[in-house]
This record gives structure tokens, sequence and C-alpha cells, in this order.
């Protein structure tokens, strides 16, 4: 049976959480003066009341769960808190519940797809919850992919496991004493960005929203214009923060607490690191030679733009769409990346193209050799067939989820490119398509309601890894 009553006590706490912090985008509707302030008292009311009813539902002795309990709280967790987050959207004049949870869907999963305009003359507060949503969804993901996907062997995560994903008695004061440490460092690395960005020209509340958005790889900005708005020093300063965002954030912590950088020690991240480089480098080349860019300018917009998609961030600087044919197949391609897991970002993840790579070349050794015995390592840990499997499958139903969405939008009208690329954008959580409706260059305000909502459980779907998601859907899941 399901624990009902350690599922009510933390979906509570989770509200509670939320709660809270509805009160700082409060605090600047007070500030400002501005007609949000009835929105979020409203919204932090409900969400406050409901917390509460669910803790004191929940109360128990307890609290232990099982794996049944774990995947069922992970999505639930991630659908419930959207639903009341997006509370003062609804409330806020103009925006009608469809577009207002396809805004906070796109901001807890750090998608950063959006359906809002004029973000320039927009309230602060509202401003601000968008950037905090995506802030949280960020460090939420990271906990997750430390602590609770690597426990449930989610898409080959295993090889991440560590003493803070068993869920034993033992383990839960050192997986509460790591979410701590992650939560330091993330802190302190979107107050360096913050600082950063301010040095490059970025007023105070422009720099924390940006530092907020672009740890969390999400993309959100102040702008219609993103980063097109603000000077190149802050592109540069965005680019490095967003391949920080990018990383591991269990390696900051391990660097500090060993007061050292072995970055090159670890396949993943040395991976990443080259990919990107190489990619911002041969993009930026082709840049300077065919369209007669400056070279500062052509490897300023080509690595910036290379991290933002393989990062998952989507921030917009300029319609890579309009570069040629080979630009857009390029970013099509980049979009499935992701880059390291345990970081804020979605898409396959380096680490799984790095093991279907080491699978490969088993197989080929093994058809030159039929005799021989080959065992692929990664990370000096064993590639074991639960973890091939895992992989497989999760690769399947990422690709299955895609041409699910992609027909479901063509289904509501919407043309071949937007309706590919925009279920792509969605379950890789990049946030801009391909294309002048979901382009760089636009947004997803007049897509039909029903492709919303298909795009927000898309972004669902790829922000919890697909397994978690679809392992509810199996009828064994309910039978005991």
């Amino acid at each position: 049976m399901l624990n009902i009553r350690p599922l009510l006590f933390i979906l509570g706490v989770f509200l509670s959480t939320l709660t809270a912090f509805m009160f700082i985008p409060l605090l600047f509707a007070l500030i400002y003066g501005e007609e949000t302030v009835g929105a979020f008292m409203i919204a932090s009311l409900a969400t406050g009341t409901c917390a509460s009813a669910c803790m004191h539902q929940g109360q128990s002795d307890n609290l232990r769960l099982n794996i049944r309990d774990m995947f069922l709280l992970t999505s639930l967790t991630w659908f419930i808190v959207s639903l009341f987050a997006a509370t003062p959207f609804t409330l806020y004049h103009g925006i009608n519940y469809t577009d207002a949870f396809f805004e906070t869907m796109s901001g807890i999963t750090t998608t950063g797809s959006t359906v809002l305009s004029g973000l320039d003359t927009m309230d602060h507060s509202i401003l601000i919850w968008r950037s905090l949503l995506q802030w949280l969804g960020g460090i939420g993901f990271i906990v997750m992919a430390v602590a609770i996907l690597p426990f449930l062997n989610v898409g080959g995560m295993r090889l991440f496991r560590t003493e803070s994903s068993d869920w034993s008695d033992k383990a839960v004061p050192r997986t509460q004493n790591m979410a701590k440490h992650l939560f330091w460092v993330y802190i302190g690395l979107t107050v360096a960005c913050a600082l950063a960005y301010h040095a490059a020209g970025m007023n105070w509340f422009q720099a924390i929203n940006h530092s907020m958005t672009t740890l969390s790889t999400g993309g959100y900005s102040t702008s219609d214009s993103s980063m097109a708005a603000f000077s190149h020093s802050a592109h540069w300063i965005g680019t490095l923060f967003m391949a920080a965002g990018g990383l591991p954030l269990l390696m900051f912590v391990h660097s500090l607490s060993q007061r050292s950088v072995k970055i090159w020690n670890d396949a993943q991240v040395k991976g990443y690191l080259l990919f990107i480089i190489c990619i911002s480098c041969s993009l930026a080349f082709w840049l300077w030679h065919q369209n007669d860019m400056a070279p500062e300018d052509a490897l300023r917009l080509a690595s910036f733009n290379v991290v933002s998609v393989v990062t998952t961030t989507g921030y917009g600087l300029t319609d890579y769409t309009a570069w040629g044919p080979l630009a857009n197949v390029a970013f099509l391609f980049l979009m499935f990346v992701g880059s390291c897991s345990g970081s804020t970002s979605g898409g396959i993840k380096i680490f799984r193209f790095q093991i279907a790579f080491s699978i490969m070349r088993e197989q080929l050794k093994q058809q030159l050799h039929p005799n021989g015995v080959f065992k692929e390592r990664y990370n000096g840990r064993p590639i074991t067939e639960d973890i091939v499997r895992s992989l497989v499958t999760f690769i399947l139903l990422f690709l299955g989820v895609i041409v699910v969405l992609s027909v479901i939008l063509v289904s509501t009208g919407l043309d071949p490119t937007t309706s590919l690329s925009g279920a792509i954008t969605a379950v890789t959580n990049v946030g801009p398509g391909l294309g002048p409706v979901v382009g760089p260059s636009g947004n997803f305000s007049s897509l039909p309601d029903i492709a919303k909502w298909a795009l927000s459980i898309g972004m669902l779907l790829g922000r919890l890894e697909i397994l978690t998601v679809a392992v509810l859907f199996h009828p064994n899941f309910w039978k005991y």
C-alpha cells in the first residue's frame, strides 16, 4: 500500500516552502505600489492553507517511504506545486489559467518557454516571481538528480549513486547534509553571477533576476529582447555561468571541501567542456568565414548560443535560425544533448551519450573477437546490464514522447517545424524552438490551449527524466 500520510506531510512541506517564497514578490509589489499585491496575498493564503491541511492530515510517527512512494511523490510534488504556483499569474490581469500554468510549468522545470510579452514594462513582482520559480526548480532538480533518481535507477543514473541516495535510516542525515551544502553553493554561485552582471552594466533588479535564471539554466529574462538588451560583457558572463550551471553542483561541493579542483578526473565533465568548446569554435569559424563577421563577435555569438542550447537555458541573443541551414541542423541536434547529470539542465545528458559510445565500442570489439570478454567501465564503475537496460528504456521513451507530442501538436493545426521543434524543446527543457512561431524571436502565446497543455506535460516528463512518470502508468505499480 501507498503511505498516504507521509506523502501528504511532505507535499505540505513543499507547499509551505512555496508559500514562504510568495512573500518575496509580495514585498516587491508593496515597494513599487503594484496592483499585484492582492494577487500574491490571495495566492499565499490559499497555498498556505492547503499546506497546513496536508501537514496536519499527514502527521505520523513513521515517515519512511518505499520505492513506489518515491516515484509517486516525485511526480505529484512537481505537478501540484505548479498548480499552486500558477495562482498569482491567474490573478494577474490578462492571463488565463492555461497560460498561467504553461508559464509556471516552464519556469519550475527551467524550460524557459514563455507566453508573455511586454516584459520590459511588466510589474516587478511578476518578473521576480518568474525568476524565483526557475531558481527553485533548478535547486530542486539538482537535489532530486543527486539523491533520488540514482536510487530509483532512472535512465542509467545508478552510476551516480552515492551514500546520500540510499534512503536508509543512516543515509537520511547524509542526504540532509548534502542538500544543505548544495543549497549554499547554489546561493554562492547565484550571488557571484548577480555581482558580475551588475558590474557588466545591469541594474540590481536585472542582475538579480538574470543571475537566478542563469544558474538554474532557465532562461527567463526581464526584457522581450532577452540578453540582446545588455552589453557584450554580460553575454560573456552569461556564457560562463550557464556553463557552470551545466556542471554537476556536487563537484563544486567536493572541490570546496577538498580545496582542490579536479575537473579532468571526471569523464562526464571533461566530455561536456570539450563538446561545448569544439562546437562553439566550429560555429564561430563558420560565422566568420561565411557571414564575414568579426572574429570576436562570431565567437561571442556562437559560444553564447551553443552554451544556452546545450545547457537548455534558452536565452535569446540573436536568431540563430537566420544563420543558414547548417546552423538550423546543428541547433536542432544540440537541443537533445543537455549537459551533466547533477546539474540544472535538461536534455538526454552527456553521460548517456558517452555510455552509448562505450557500449558500441564494446560491441565492435566483440564482433572482431567473438571469444573475447570485454567489460566497459565509466568513471571507474562497471557498466552493468541494469544500467544498459535503464539507459535504452529511457532513450526509447524520450524519443517516443517527442513523437507523440509532435503528432498532438500537428493535429491542432500547427505546422511541422513548429510541432516537431516545440515537442523537442519541451521534452529537452530548452525553451525556444525553431521557426517563426516558437523560434528564438517568437513565443508560445499564439498556440492553441490544447497544445500548451500538451507541451506543459512534455516539460514535466522531460524534467523528471520520463521514467519517473511513465512507471506510474504501469498496471503493476498499483497492484500491491
